[in-house]
């Protein structure tokens, strides 16, 4: 199943909401669980360069069911994962970007985030995801 607009606008004003308790200004993006864009907003005075990163960091993360953080972890050089930003047009492998997952362990959809530190862009997504369901799948041998 999608995450739903309902679900995604509930989760972009919950992004929103952390991200002023944080102080900073950030796009946020939410995709379904093809990697399509659901929905998505930019704060007022967001860096307009981070509307492609927030994008592509909700992708990443449905793309392999993984937060980005975790997939950068598994880029490095001489990682299993090493190069894995340049494929399917441009990958994004730091923190921002977090599954949706359902009560059921299904995941709909993907969370990104991007305007701040990494820190913050991941803190703002974890509360987005939490918003409308949980941020991990269950086991597989990719995720770390």
């Amino acid at each position: 199943m999608h995450v739903t607009i309902e679900q995604a606008l509930t989760a972009i004003m919950a992004a929103e909401a952390k991200a002023k308790e944080l102080g900073t200004q950030m796009c946020i993006a939410v995709v379904d669980s093809g990697g399509n864009l659901k929905a998505f907003h930019r704060m007022d005075d967001a860096w307009v360069g981070s509307i492609d990163i927030a994008q592509k960091k909700a992708k990443t993360a449905v793309f392999f069911g993984m937060m980005t953080g975790q997939i950068g972890q598994l880029s490095q050089p001489g990682g299993p994962l090493y190069g894995i930003e340049h494929s399917n047009d441009g990958l994004i492998t730091f923190p921002g970007g977090i599954p949706i997952v359902d009560s059921e362990g299904v995941m709909s959809g993907a969370i990104g985030v991007s305007g701040s530190t990494v820190e913050n862009d991941h803190t703002v997504a974890e509360a987005g995801a939490r918003s409308i369901g949980e941020t991990e799948l269950p086991a597989h041998p990719w995720r770390t």
